[in-house]
């Protein structure tokens, strides 16, 4: 298993701050009403869940990082450390949102089903994480680095970047319609070096490896990427690839959808 990922607010704001940002797209797909009840499945530091609440929705956020969400609770939100597989509300929310985060949950089937009894009959599930194929040149040089090093670099991936159509089966399975799901390239401008963004988000590569040989490994596979990722400006542009989806929770046998 992968080493269990950190969050330090300062450094995700400092290196991923696009994260939030190119979430305006996912936000336009769930359409927020006001006055509706939203849970924010993996809030980070609330960025996008303020945008909701300015929206006039009531929202709930959750994560399981607990600095991530004292920095959520510092801009004034209803924030909770939280697990995204073991969520307790039932028949609450008129719908979910999640923006970057369902491809580091392992068991996909356990949070879709706690999704599934968080929402009302014909409540929605709207979210955007990484699909097949994302970060696919980054994972290639952090793996085989590892190996050249006599570590197994692909036990080490912590990201789970499924296809559409196995996130719908499993959608379908845990009791949703699947309104919209598609895989969108969206090769990503980096606000600073690759470095930085190693740092966060591919901590579990790094483990056991003491300072100096962290820093060896980092350049190694800086030094590979290079002229795949770095433009003839410097900006390093990472190859995301993006899974987006819409769905609603069918009513149950029997029951009017919308009670």
């Amino acid at each position: 298993m992968p080493a269990a990922q950190t969050w330090e607010p300062a450094s995700y704001a400092r290196h991923a701050r696009f994260v939030s940002d190119l979430g305006s797209a996912v936000v336009e797909l769930l359409a927020p009403r006001a006055g509706e009840r939203i849970l924010d499945l993996g809030c980070g530091d609330g960025a996008l869940t303020k945008k909701l609440v300015d929206l006039g929705c009531a929202v709930v956020a959750v994560d399981s990082s607990a600095p991530q969400v004292e920095a959520a609770r510092k801009l004034g939100l209803d924030a909770r450390v939280m697990s995204a597989e073991e969520l307790p509300f039932r028949a609450e929310f008129d719908a979910v949102f999640s923006n970057a985060v369902l491809h580091w949950i392992q068991n996909a089937d356990a949070m879709m089903a706690a999704v599934c009894r968080s929402l009302r009959p014909g409540g929605r599930f709207v979210a955007e994480c990484g699909g097949s194929g994302c970060v696919h040149k980054v994972r290639t040089a952090l793996v085989q680095a590892l190996d050249r090093r006599g570590i197994d670099g692909e036990a080490r991936v912590p990201w789970y970047f499924r296809t559409p159509g196995d996130f719908a089966t499993r959608l379908e399975r845990a009791g949703f319609r699947v309104d919209c799901i598609a895989l969108l390239p969206r090769p990503t401008p980096l606000p600073g070096d690759l470095i930085g963004w190693l740092e966060v988000f591919a901590q579990s590569f790094l483990q056991g490896l003491s300072s100096a040989a962290r820093e060896e490994y980092l350049q190694e596979v800086r030094t590979v990427l290079e002229p795949q990722l770095r433009q003839s400006d410097g900006t390093w542009v990472a190859d995301y690839v993006r899974l987006r989806f819409a769905a609603t929770k069918e009513p149950a046998e029997g029951q009017a959808e919308g009670l």
